[in-house]
């Protein structure tokens, strides 16, 4: 490890499991303290949380559900307290596809997937940025996205309009911020192996076929994002807003394949 965080403090949501506990013990290494942020599942915060400080950063956890603007807001109370500040806020916590065509879609589903992908990140965003102002500006932004951002599927209209909303969201919110030095930027996964894809990591012949389609003929692991998260919230990009990096294995260049 380099050290390429030290003394910054971070606030990433849903680093319970998945791709924001492997980024979050990415951080750790990389000189990191943590706020370790989760829903549902305490125990995989605590575990997220004893993973940091093994790392030797300090780290706590918050609870909240980030489709609620108060209790965001409690997030961030609680967070900033114990740390002092927080330099950088990643929005990854989110809810994945119902699978559901739009003519069969409840309006309750949509509004589950709307709400905790786009409110979530424009709520945690605002108090982050108003934070950052009190602070003398500067600090790093970066959203969780997905390839589907701009592939779409059937049945993931909810998904892949929430995750299409945040790449005009980063990119209008780093022209607002610029004037601060405060650098916005997604990162757009494709297939990884977290419990969102939980059927292919109990079944590898499921998980063979899926990546048939993927030219690197693989899934990507989570610590893969946590490490480009590493450099988006480092010096090193401090030139870097408004963009997105994708992070598939070629998925994307594959796609107009046999057209």
């Amino acid at each position: 490890m380099t050290g390429r965080l030290d003394g910054k403090t971070a606030l990433i949501t849903g680093s319970d499991s998945g791709i924001g506990q492997a980024t979050a013990i990415e951080f750790a290494r990389e000189g990191a303290d943590v706020a370790v942020h989760y829903l549902h599942d305490r125990a995989g915060a605590e575990h997220t949380r004893d993973e940091v400080t093994r790392a030797g950063r300090r780290a706590t956890v918050v609870h909240g559900d980030i489709a609620d603007e108060r209790q965001v807001e409690a997030m961030f109370d609680e967070a900033i307290a114990e740390f002092g500040a927080l330099d950088v806020l990643m929005n990854n916590a989110g809810v994945d596809a119902s699978g559901v065509e739009v003519a069969d879609l409840d309006t309750e589903t949509w509004d589950r997937a709307i709400r905790t992908n786009v409110y979530g990140a424009f709520f945690a965003s605002r108090r982050f940025v108003r934070h950052r102002r009190d602070q003398g500006g500067h600090g790093k932004i970066i959203n969780v996205t997905s390839v589907h951002q701009e592939v779409a599927r059937a049945g993931g209209s909810d998904y892949d309009t929430s995750k299409g909303a945040l790449l005009e969201f980063a990119k209008t919110l780093a022209l607002e911020v610029a004037p601060m030095h405060l650098n916005v930027n997604n990162i757009g996964p494709g297939m990884v192996l977290t419990p969102f894809n939980q059927q292919a990591i109990d079944d590898p012949a499921y998980l063979e076929e899926q990546v048939q389609s993927i030219p690197w003929k693989r899934a990507a692991q989570p610590a893969e994002i946590g490490r480009l998260a590493v450099f988006l919230a480092s010096d090193d990009a401090d030139y870097v807003t408004g963009s997105t990096y994708f992070i598939d294995g070629g998925l994307m260049q594959n796609q107009g394949q046999g057209a």
